[in-house]
């Protein structure tokens, strides 16, 4: 198994970590070290891609696992959001979904000997996941903290990066499905 691949595996491998510090609450600064793991696992993210281009080392294995980790880690932190009360849990329903749609498109092209890739668009969706997350896991470190006045709009805020993350969700889950809509005729 190559570095690239071990990344996207080791992504994988720090969810538990991530989930432990989300849903903790007798460890100080929980959502910190959430955070960090989290920074980390999306870090790898970044950096297997750019190893497997760079070296010539980019398989099938790659090419599926690579998304499936981002949904895996992206899936552990929205979920967790809600059991803090921190997004509507519609917008977590809406992620899921398009996540379950375009993997089961992927495991429809992979029968019809077809790899599906990431375009920029899931790209796109990945990083401002991402950073939507971060947004969210400073926000509850913040919070706890107590550093922002109470008049601050904090949930607000929270709530449009959280719908704009959704909507671009649904456009690259779209974009999927039309760009490949040919395998969905086909069945």
């Amino acid at each position: 198994m190559n570095l690239p691949n071990k990344l996207t595996l080791l992504r994988i491998l720090l969810v538990p970590f991530f989930l432990f510090f989300m849903l903790t609450d007798f460890v100080p600064h929980t959502y910190l070290w959430a955070l960090i793991i989290f920074a980390v696992a999306s870090y790898t993210d970044l950096l297997d891609g750019k190893l497997a281009r760079k070296n010539g080392l980019v398989t099938d294995f790659g090419k599926l696992m690579d998304p499936l980790a981002d949904k895996i880690l992206v899936a552990a932190a929205l979920i967790s959001f809600i059991k803090l009360d921190s997004i509507p849990c519609v917008i977590v329903i809406i992620v899921i979904f398009r996540e379950f749609l375009v993997t089961s498109l992927r495991l429809i092209a992979v029968e019809k000997g077809k790899v599906i890739a990431a375009d920029i668009w899931g790209k796109a969706k990945t990083v401002f996941q991402i950073c939507s997350i971060i947004w969210v896991l400073v926000a509850l470190e913040v919070d706890y903290i107590g550093w922002l006045p109470e008049a601050f709009p904090l949930t607000l805020i929270t709530t449009i990066i959280m719908w704009i993350m959704a909507a671009l969700t649904v456009i690259s889950g779209a974009n999927y499905i039309i760009k490949n809509r040919n395998l969905i005729e086909n069945m």
